[in-house]
């Protein structure tokens, strides 16, 4: 009885681990889709040339702000799962700081630039206190992340899981080429899509990367 009773409910330890874990999967999906339900209804916003950054400025600019406090403390949740898991503490700890730099970057709104909110000019923004501490925050963030890839990467490769350590290191470069990118020439089509799809790739791993260790890798 005692062994079919443990069979059908997990340690608490492992629910909880699971559950962290869970946030990993879903803050992507709810950062990706908030961002595009506001991109397609707000004036003036134009996907191709301005950054999800600037969504938190005009008329309910709170909503790209919730989003990214929201989902960067459910990265952090992620990454404390990750850290009750047998992958060590520096990818896990890189995770987290990915995710406080999310929250942080939403905590300092980035400035109005590149015409939007409509009546800004056309050009980059004269930075503001707030909007150099978004930049400062949102750069090492993203730094952290490429960072946690490689990291995860070289963890990977050494249990022998060469699928996901190319993944991984794949994702990491793949998000760096779009940071990179998006820093040398912000308001630029190339630049910015560039950058777009290096953001979802982020998330896609970040997602995958939480399911893998959900599944398999849970220290009991």
């Amino acid at each position: 009885m005692h062994s079919s009773t443990a069979a059908v409910c997990p340690p608490l330890r492992l629910r909880v681990t699971r559950s962290l874990l869970g946030y990993g999967v879903l803050a992507g999906p709810l950062y990706v889709v908030t961002a595009a339900v506001q991109a397609g209804v707000k004036t003036g916003y134009d996907p191709l040339r301005h950054d999800v950054s600037l969504l938190a400025n005009g008329g309910a600019g709170w909503i790209q702000t919730a989003n990214f406090v929201v989902t960067g403390l459910m990265v952090v949740a992620a990454a404390v799962g990750m850290a009750r898991t047998r992958h060590g503490l520096t990818g896990p700890v890189l995770v987290g700081g990915y995710g406080a730099g999310l929250a942080l970057a939403g905590v300092f709104p980035a400035d109005p630039a590149y015409g939007f909110p409509p009546g800004t000019p056309a050009g980059p923004a004269e930075v503001s206190w707030h909007g150099l501490a978004h930049l400062v925050a949102g750069g090492l963030g993203f730094l952290a992340l490429v960072a946690a890839c490689l990291v995860f990467a070289r963890r990977f490769a050494r249990r022998g899981q060469r699928g996901r350590a190319w993944y991984s290191a794949g994702s990491g470069v793949v998000f760096l080429a779009g940071f990179a990118g998006i820093v040398a020439g912000p308001g630029q089509v190339v630049a910015t899509v560039a950058f777009t799809v290096a953001v979802v790739v982020g998330w896609a791993w970040l997602a995958v990367v939480s399911a893998h260790l959900y599944g398999t890798e849970v220290d009991r």
